[in-house]
């Protein structure tokens, strides 16, 4: 038979010599096909190029097969990894990740939860960073949302946190007890406020206060979260000669510009400065030295998301609270003693 352009499943059936209903069958994998006619069908399948039209059929089952992820900035590696082991889950349920960017602020998170973007999926997860729970809470959407990130938010989202406080805890206590006392803290927010910043730098506050060790406000340097920005910091607590004799970095992209920066000022790693991160990533253990850093539950993070999202589309329904927070462990390795 000649190939057309439009191979059709009636096409496919002519060829087999069986009606369109056991094509429909062997596509869809139904127990209801002898061996014989599953593999006669097959062969016309690939003799003649037959493809599923997969969109028409996640319309005719309301559905799109597709679940998006909108995060802050989709060039962080955390972010990337996060929709790589999401991905891996969704595809073993026939579903796809699409991944955007909301830019971290209020207009980018509505847009991205906002029915006309929405119904674009089956569900959304969404990184909360900037927008306002009230508005939250008025949101009108049919499709499930999922929610992660620190901001405090409705009750009727699931939401799945990591620990910050507790991370950061571990982190900073780790320092101290091998001896630091002047821990510079790159990135963090002394005002305490529900953000990661904020989070963090209160898990560093409450390590010096179990350890009897005073702040020092010097060592606190506010920066963004790229690399430039953890080598800038770095670079001004040396040109303020401002002494520490360890780092905190409030992620692990800021710890390895640090990581440069100390290099450049000819300070050994850990042996004049311990440094460690936020986040372990995956490149984490390949640097030089590998970088100790604040596991936050990757792996059981993307479980509970999947879990909850599942749920919402049919899946076994969840026992426990909406609101879950992931345990952080501490990772050591060779930028610490």
């Amino acid at each position: 038979m000649k190939k057309s352009s439009v191979v059709t499943m009636a096409d496919v059936a002519r060829s087999a010599g069986v009606s369109t209903m056991t094509v429909s069958n062997v596509v869809n994998g139904r127990p209801r096909v002898g061996p014989a006619t599953r593999e006669r069908v097959l062969a016309a399948i690939n003799e003649l190029g037959y493809q599923v039209n997969l969109a028409a059929r996640h319309l005719r089952a309301g559905r799109t097969g597709v679940v998006g992820l909108a995060v802050p900035e989709i060039e962080r590696p955390y972010f990337a990894q996060l929709a790589g082991r999401l991905a891996d889950r969704f595809e073993k349920h026939g579903l796809r990740i699409v991944m955007e960017r909301t830019g971290a602020n209020r207009e980018g998170e509505l847009d991205a939860v906002a029915f006309s973007r929405v119904r674009r999926y089956d569900g959304l997860i969404l990184s909360v960073v900037d927008i306002d729970p009230g508005e939250l809470s008025r949101l009108n959407t049919d499709a499930p949302v999922v929610m992660i990130g620190e901001r405090a938010l409705p009750s009727r989202f699931d939401h799945v946190l990591m620990d910050n406080v507790g991370g950061a805890r571990l982190a900073v206590g780790h320092l101290l007890s091998t001896g630091a006392r002047r821990i510079a803290m790159l990135g963090g927010d002394p005002t305490g406020s529900a953000t990661m910043p904020g989070l963090r730098a209160t898990g560093y506050a409450l390590a010096h206060q179990e350890a009897g060790v005073p702040v020092d406000p010097a060592l606190n340097v506010r920066n963004n979260f790229g690399m430039q920005d953890g080598y800038d910091a770095i670079r001004s607590l040396l040109d303020r000669a401002i002494s520490f004799d360890a780092v905190f970095a409030l992620t692990d992209v800021v710890a390895l510009g640090a990581l440069r920066a100390l290099a450049d000022a000819d300070l050994r790693v850990p042996g004049d400065v311990q440094v460690i991160g936020f986040d372990d990533l995956d490149e984490a253990p390949f640097l030089v030295p590998s970088l100790s850093s604040i596991n936050p539950g990757h792996e059981e993070m993307a479980d509970a998301i999947t879990a909850r999202m599942l749920a919402h589309l049919g899946g076994p329904e969840l026992a426990g609270p909406p609101e879950l927070t992931i345990p952080a462990r501490l990772v050591l390795r060779g930028t610490t003693r």
